[in-house]
């Protein structure tokens, strides 16, 4: 199946189910039943890691989640999670696991998370999904706030610029900075766009649209700032229904596609010359939510996948890479990835049953 066919049964499969928000209750579960794999090594060549299912677990009735979203370290080695449980959007970790902090109470479909450093100082940029609930009209906003929580801007409604139509949906999922500060919005849930503003909220331009052609999407769901080639920095935008990330210029031009079959990919994280990514579902019978799913992926400098700890081995043929499907059941929808300075992964996932990170100890 090539490219373009794969994009196009994938999208065809989840039209009902990839923008559904409502997908998992509000109440915890008093007990976490897991398997317990911490002898099990997964992944595949330099790439290899001890699975820590436990490190990030918590009270639930203390500390409740429903959603891990995603995951940053900070200059001081905290991990410092988003998700949309608003007991407790944010729970921020040291490597070892234990709770350093909680905040966050307005952010009800919490799902973006993004660390920028502007010159010595730090801020996160959270995405809030807004969908409607339980009769609650949402509020779909991306926000930039310190550390410890303060809001100190939230970017316009496209509606409200005059960006959007009235009837066209603006649900964000994910940002990047430029290398300027300009602030990149993916509309992953919405219409399928991806926004840029200025440092200071400006509007500045708007591309891509939802369709099958090289420089559209199916789920934008993440965008990131790949500085790898120091001298050209560009954009890495997600396409989870195509199975590929498709990298753009900094002023929304299309250049290429990076196609990862099989592997439903949700951002693209960069740490030193290496891509990693979760994959939320790993084959195209991902509509039955309650089967264990998806896997984390790793990419090489050259952008071929070295690694799929939880998957299958990565096999080129004449070049192309084969299907990618989750070959261990470690992972229930892996929703992003963190990589720490020790070269740990802590994953985050989606519709797993209300369980916290887990970390991938480096072997």
């Amino acid at each position: 199946m090539n490219r373009r066919d794969f994009g196009r049964t994938a999208a065809a499969a989840a039209a009902g189910a990839v923008f559904s928000p409502g997908l998992t209750g509000r109440s915890a579960p008093a007990v976490i039943i897991r398997p317990r794999l911490s002898d099990e090594i997964i992944g595949h060549g330099e790439f290899r890691y001890r699975v820590n299912l436990d490190w990030g677990t918590q009270d639930p009735s203390v500390t409740p989640v429903k959603n891990c979203h995603e995951m940053v370290q900070d200059s001081r080695g905290r991990l410092i999670m988003v998700g949309d449980d608003t007991h407790n959007n944010v729970l921020i970790y040291d490597k070892k696991g234990k709770l350093l902090a909680t905040w966050g109470t307005e952010y009800p479909d919490g799902h973006g998370l993004t660390l920028w450093d502007a010159g010595g100082e730090e801020f996160l940029f959270i995405c809030d999904n807004g969908f409607d609930r339980d009769g609650v009209k949402g509020r779909p906003q991306v926000v930039k706030t310190t550390l410890a929580g303060k809001v100190v801007m939230r970017l316009p409604h496209p509606k409200d610029i005059g960006v959007y139509k009235e009837g066209e949906a603006y649900h964000p999922t994910e940002t990047t900075i430029g290398p300027n500060g300009d602030i990149y919005v993916a509309d992953g849930y919405g219409s399928q766009r991806v926004l840029q503003f200025s440092e200071q909220g400006e509007f500045i331009r708007v591309f891509g649209s939802k369709g099958d052609a090289d420089d559209q999407f199916q789920t934008v769901h993440g965008v990131t700032l790949d500085t790898r080639d120091a001298n050209n920095p560009t954009l890495l935008c997600t396409s989870r229904m195509h199975n590929a990330f498709k990298r753009f210029t900094l002023d929304g031009e299309y250049l290429s596609t990076i196609f990862l079959p099989g592997a439903f990919v949700c951002r693209a994280v960069i740490d030193d010359d290496n891509l990693y990514a979760g994959a939320c579902w790993s084959r195209l019978r991902y509509l039955n939510l309650t089967d264990r799913s998806g896997f984390v992926t790793i990419l090489d400098g050259d952008d071929r996948v070295v690694s799929n700890p939880g998957g299958t081995e990565p096999e080129y043929r004449d070049g192309e890479l084969q299907l990618m499907v989750q070959d261990q059941p470690v992972f229930k929808h892996c929703h992003d990835v963190c990589i720490d300075d020790d070269k740990n992964v802590y994953v985050c996932q989606w519709n797993a049953d209300q369980t916290y990170p887990v970390k991938l100890e480096r072997v």
